[in-house]
C-alpha cells in the first residue's frame, strides 16, 4: 500500500511539473507583416508639451508569471503608473494608477489573483498631484488604456473627471470601474482614419501628439496610445497587451494561467502582440511601454514641481 501511495504522489508531482512546464514553455508568437509603404505618421506637438510619469505603486511577482518563457526564479516588479501629458489645450492623464482606495479595489478581485498579488502602494495618485503643486483645473480628462482595476483605481482621487474609454457601449467595464461613483465615462469616437496599420484612430489634440487606436483582446475596450513629444521622442503605451517588454521583444504572450485570469480574448491578444512586435522592429523611434514595466519608461521624467512654462 505504501509503495502504491508513493507512486501516486510521484505521479501527481510529475504531472504538476509537466503542467507548469507546458504553461511556461517559451512559445514565440509570429510577427505580423507590415505594408512596405507604412511610414511613421507626422506629428506637430506644441513646443511646451511635456510628458511626466506618476509612479503610484507596484506588485511584486516573477518573470515566469509575466510572459511565457520567463523564469519562475527571477523576481519582477509590476509597475502601477499614470502618465501626465501637459498640453496647451489642456492636460491629460493616460491611465490613473493607484488611488487612495487601492487596497479595497484589489480586495474585489478573484481570490486567486489576490493570492498572487503582493501590492505596494507608493503614494496614491491624488496625493502626488497635490504634493507636486499641480493645478487640477488644467486636467481635462483621463484616457484609459483599458478599464481594469489597477488602471482606474486613481479615479477615486479625481471625482467628476471626464474619463475616455474605448470599446462599444456596455462592454469592457471592470467590476471596480463599474462600481466607482460619479465617473463621467465617455466613449471615444475613432473617426480619424488609419494609424500605423490600425484601421481607426482618435487624434486627441488634432495635432498628432496623442493618438489612440482600438486594440481589443486583453479587454474589449483596450487601447494603444501613441504620444509624440516636441523633442522628437515617441512612445506607445500598450496597456496590458503584454505585461513586460519581453512580450514584444520575443514576442511572447502571458502564461496560460494568467491568460485565463485576465485576457478576455487570448487570440485577439496574440494578434495585437504580433502587430506591435512588427511595429517595434520597423520603427526604432518609438519606445513601447507596457503598463506594468517601468524599464521602457525610464526616460520619462517623474512628476515634480510645475515647470515655469506650466505654472499658473
Amino acid at each position: 500500500m505504501k509503495t502504491i501511495l508513493i507512486r501516486v504522489c510521484a505521479g501527481l508531482v510529475g504531472t504538476l511539473v509537466l503542467a507548469m512546464a507546458w504553461m511556461h514553455w517559451p512559445v514565440r508568437l509570429p510577427v505580423a507583416s507590415l505594408p512596405a509603404d507604412l511610414h511613421l505618421p507626422p506629428a506637430d506637438p506644441p513646443p511646451t508639451m511635456t510628458l511626466q510619469r506618476v509612479d503610484t505603486g507596484a506588485m511584486h511577482s516573477k518573470a515566469g508569471l509575466s510572459y511565457r518563457g520567463g523564469s519562475l526564479l527571477e523576481g519582477r516588479s509590476f509597475a502601477m503608473a499614470a502618465y501626465l501629458v501637459r498640453h496647451p489645450r489642456g492636460d491629460l492623464l493616460i491611465d490613473a494608477g493607484l488611488g487612495r482606495d487601492a487596497a479595497a479595489h484589489l480586495h474585489r478581485q478573484p481570490a486567486l489573483m489576490q493570492a498572487l498579488s503582493d501590492l505596494e502602494v507608493h503614494r496614491p495618485l491624488g496625493d502626488q498631484l497635490d504634493a507636486a503643486g499641480y493645478d487640477r483645473d488644467r486636467l481635462t480628462g483621463v484616457l484609459l488604456t483599458h478599464t481594469h482595476w489597477d488602471h482606474v483605481s486613481g479615479l477615486t482621487d479625481l471625482p467628476g473627471m471626464p474619463v475616455w474609454v474605448g470599446g462599444e457601449q456596455g462592454e469592457g467595464f471592470d467590476d471596480v470601474f463599474a462600481s466607482l461613483e460619479g465617473v463621467d465615462a465617455r466613449r471615444l469616437a475613432f473617426d480619424d482614419g488609419p494609424y500605423l496599420g490600425y484601421p481607426r484612430s482618435h487624434d486627441v489634440f488634432e495635432d498628432g501628439s496623442v493618438v489612440a487606436v482600438p486594440a481589443p483582446g486583453h479587454t474589449s475596450d483596450s487601447l494603444v496610445v501613441f504620444v509624440s513629444l516636441p523633442d522628437d521622442r515617441r512612445f506607445a503605451f500598450v496597456g496590458d497587451i503584454v505585461w513586460q517588454r519581453e512580450g514584444l521583444e520575443r514576442p511572447a504572450e502571458k502564461p496560460w494561467l494568467a491568460q485565463r485570469l485576465v485576457d478576455a480574448d487570448p487570440e485577439g491578444v496574440r494578434s495585437q502582440i504580433g502587430h506591435l512586435a512588427a511595429l517595434q522592429a520597423r520603427f526604432e523611434e518609438i519606445v513601447f511601454v507596457p503598463a506594468h514595466d517601468a524599464r521602457p519608461a525610464e526616460t520619462i521624467e517623474h512628476l515634480g514641481p510645475p515647470s515655469p512654462q506650466h505654472a499658473s
